[in-house]
């Protein structure tokens, strides 16, 4: 796992205001975690962006820049995704993973046979769905520790399933 690698948390909004605040949609739980970093990564070339102060509005999360001083300046970030390097995460518990961590991992049955790599995850009401391609086929296969999902391994770069290959 690259230390480095920058993960998205989160995606700016429209301005707010005339002093240049921003309406952001976080992708951390819960929302306003997203103040804690300090520092972020706006944008296709990753400028780096401090944040100055933050709150949440109703159910929105407000955000103020440091050098971010008028609704112009706020615009230009419009729609640019926020990321944090990989290793300012914070460590989570044994048996529990990022998201990130599981993109790209090679996903094989019980019976050792290959199913893809995990492309994506899904939120839904019931359960996270791994996105799994091999090529032409894509599965959905419910992230359901022990039952479906096995074992995850990292290091190994494989997620073992109980999953059937033809479904």
């Amino acid at each position: 796992m690259d230390a480095t690698r920058r993960v998205v948390v989160g995606r700016v909004g429209a301005p707010v205001g005339l002093r240049g605040a921003l309406r952001v949609w976080s992708y951390t739980a819960p929302a306003q975690a997203l103040l804690e970093y300090g520092e972020l990564y706006a944008g296709t070339h990753g400028t780096p962006v401090r944040v100055q102060a933050g709150e949440m509005r109703g159910r929105s999360l407000v955000m103020q820049f440091t050098g971010i001083t008028d609704r112009d300046a706020a615009a230009r970030l419009t729609g640019a995704d926020l990321a944090v390097e990989r290793r300012q995460l914070p460590p989570l518990p044994d048996g529990e993973f990022y998201w990130t961590d599981l993109e790209g991992l090679a996903v094989v049955t019980l019976a050792g046979q290959a199913l893809g790599t995990v492309s994506a995850l899904m939120e839904t009401g019931a359960n996270d769905v791994l996105v799994v391609r091999d090529g032409a086929r894509e599965r959905l296969i419910p992230y359901l520790r022990d039952s479906v999902v096995r074992t995850v391994d990292l290091p190994g770069g494989t997620l073992t399933v109980d999953w059937d290959a033809e479904f």
